[in-house]
């Protein structure tokens, strides 16, 4: 085992690792997006909330990926936020290895629970501090953790992460600019490993390089993924990345977690009719001169979201309890799906399947 892997093992603390690393409970977050109150007054308009996310549940095992899919503005990025320390939920709650970082008040518990979590960020051009030496970026986490005895024992821990991520550890020299986007994603991701965490949170992480870097970057994720046993919250709108990486996959729309299930399950036997429909529209070259399906319509305003299920405008099994009542989750098999065509009703009065 090398050094770094070394110093990555971490002891295993309660729970144990039998149980979930992350347990997510009815996380939700609004945004206040009115006026001040005198222009309200003046205008006799009232308040403008949107709300981003919506009761979202879920787990995610140890050694795991989860990827959450969906298109723009389903509420990806601020569930990741949310995950990660960056912003506050307006209800739920978010769990790391049994302890709630939202309910943690001591700072030494919140800089432990702080250091085991870590965020790779979708833009490698905007992420890194363009003034800083690329040495200095890495040093940073090991010192505010005090991870390394002194300037010496950071220097070389610094040298460690940029050869786990496939750099040069003379790279610690150069700032930024003078890397490629791909090179730069390297070393937010060896930043990411500095403080030695368990938990990474992936926003997007290669949707900014070019396709030919893009493979390179996500086999890199996976092997250090086997190596220092870490775990992955993967955030992206790319199918074909996601079948790549994710061992259980989440689809959201408007907020709302609408199926969930085994990766090989979801994409073999989809069960919810906006999953068909973002797989149907995924390209695929043994159909190549065949139209492919688009997606029906566009996301409605998250302002102003369709009363029921939010998806019913959309849907081409539309019935008349989606356009008022919000279906429960429904087990089907190893998948959790929201809709109403798995409620065992027979709402035609005839025999009916599920698509």
């Amino acid at each position: 085992m090398s050094a770094a892997e070394t110093r990555t093992a971490r002891p295993a603390i309660s729970p144990p690792d039998t149980a979930p690393l992350v347990e997510i409970e009815g996380l939700g977050r609004v945004f206040d997006l009115s006026k001040r109150w005198l222009n309200r007054v003046l205008d006799g308009s009232g308040k403008v909330m949107l709300t981003a996310v919506d009761g979202v549940s879920l787990s995610i095992e140890r050694g795991g990926t989860y990827a959450l899919v969906g298109e723009s503005g389903s509420g990806k990025s601020t569930i990741a936020k949310m995950v990660v320390g960056l912003l506050p939920p307006t209800s739920g709650s978010v769990h790391i290895a049994g302890a709630d970082i939202w309910a943690e008040r001591g700072l030494a518990r919140q800089r432990q629970l702080h250091r085991r979590i870590q965020m790779i960020f979708q833009d490698p051009y905007a992420s890194l501090n363009p003034r800083w030496r690329v040495g200095s970026i890495l040093a940073e986490p090991i010192k505010a953790f005090g991870l390394a005895a002194d300037a010496a024992a950071r220097e070389a821990r610094v040298g460690e992460l940029l050869s786990l991520v496939g750099l040069d550890p003379r790279d610690s020299a150069k700032f930024p600019h003078e890397f490629s986007g791909g090179q730069r994603q390297r070393i937010a991701i060896a930043r990411a490993l500095a403080s030695e965490p368990e938990f990474i949170v992936c926003d997007e992480p290669t949707s900014a390089l070019d396709v030919s870097v893009q493979a390179q970057v996500l086999n890199l994720l996976r092997d250090l993924q086997q190596r220092l046993g870490l775990t992955y919250l993967f955030i992206s709108h790319n199918l074909a990345v996601v079948r790549h990486m994710a061992t259980r996959v989440g689809v959201l729309y408007l907020g709302r977690l609408v199926e969930e299930a085994p990766a090989r399950e979801l994409f073999a036997a989809p069960k919810h009719p906006y999953t068909k429909m973002l797989l149907d529209a995924v390209p695929d070259i043994g159909m190549e001169g065949v139209e492919r399906p688009s997606i029906a319509g566009e996301i409605p305003n998250p302002i102003n979201p369709p009363s029921g299920c939010h998806f019913h405008p959309r849907c081409p099994h539309v019935m008349p309890q989606c356009r008022t009542v919000v279906p429960p989750s429904y087990a089907v098999g190893d998948a959790k799906v929201l809709c109403h065509l798995y409620d065992g009703t027979d709402h035609a009065g005839t025999a009916r399947s599920a698509p």
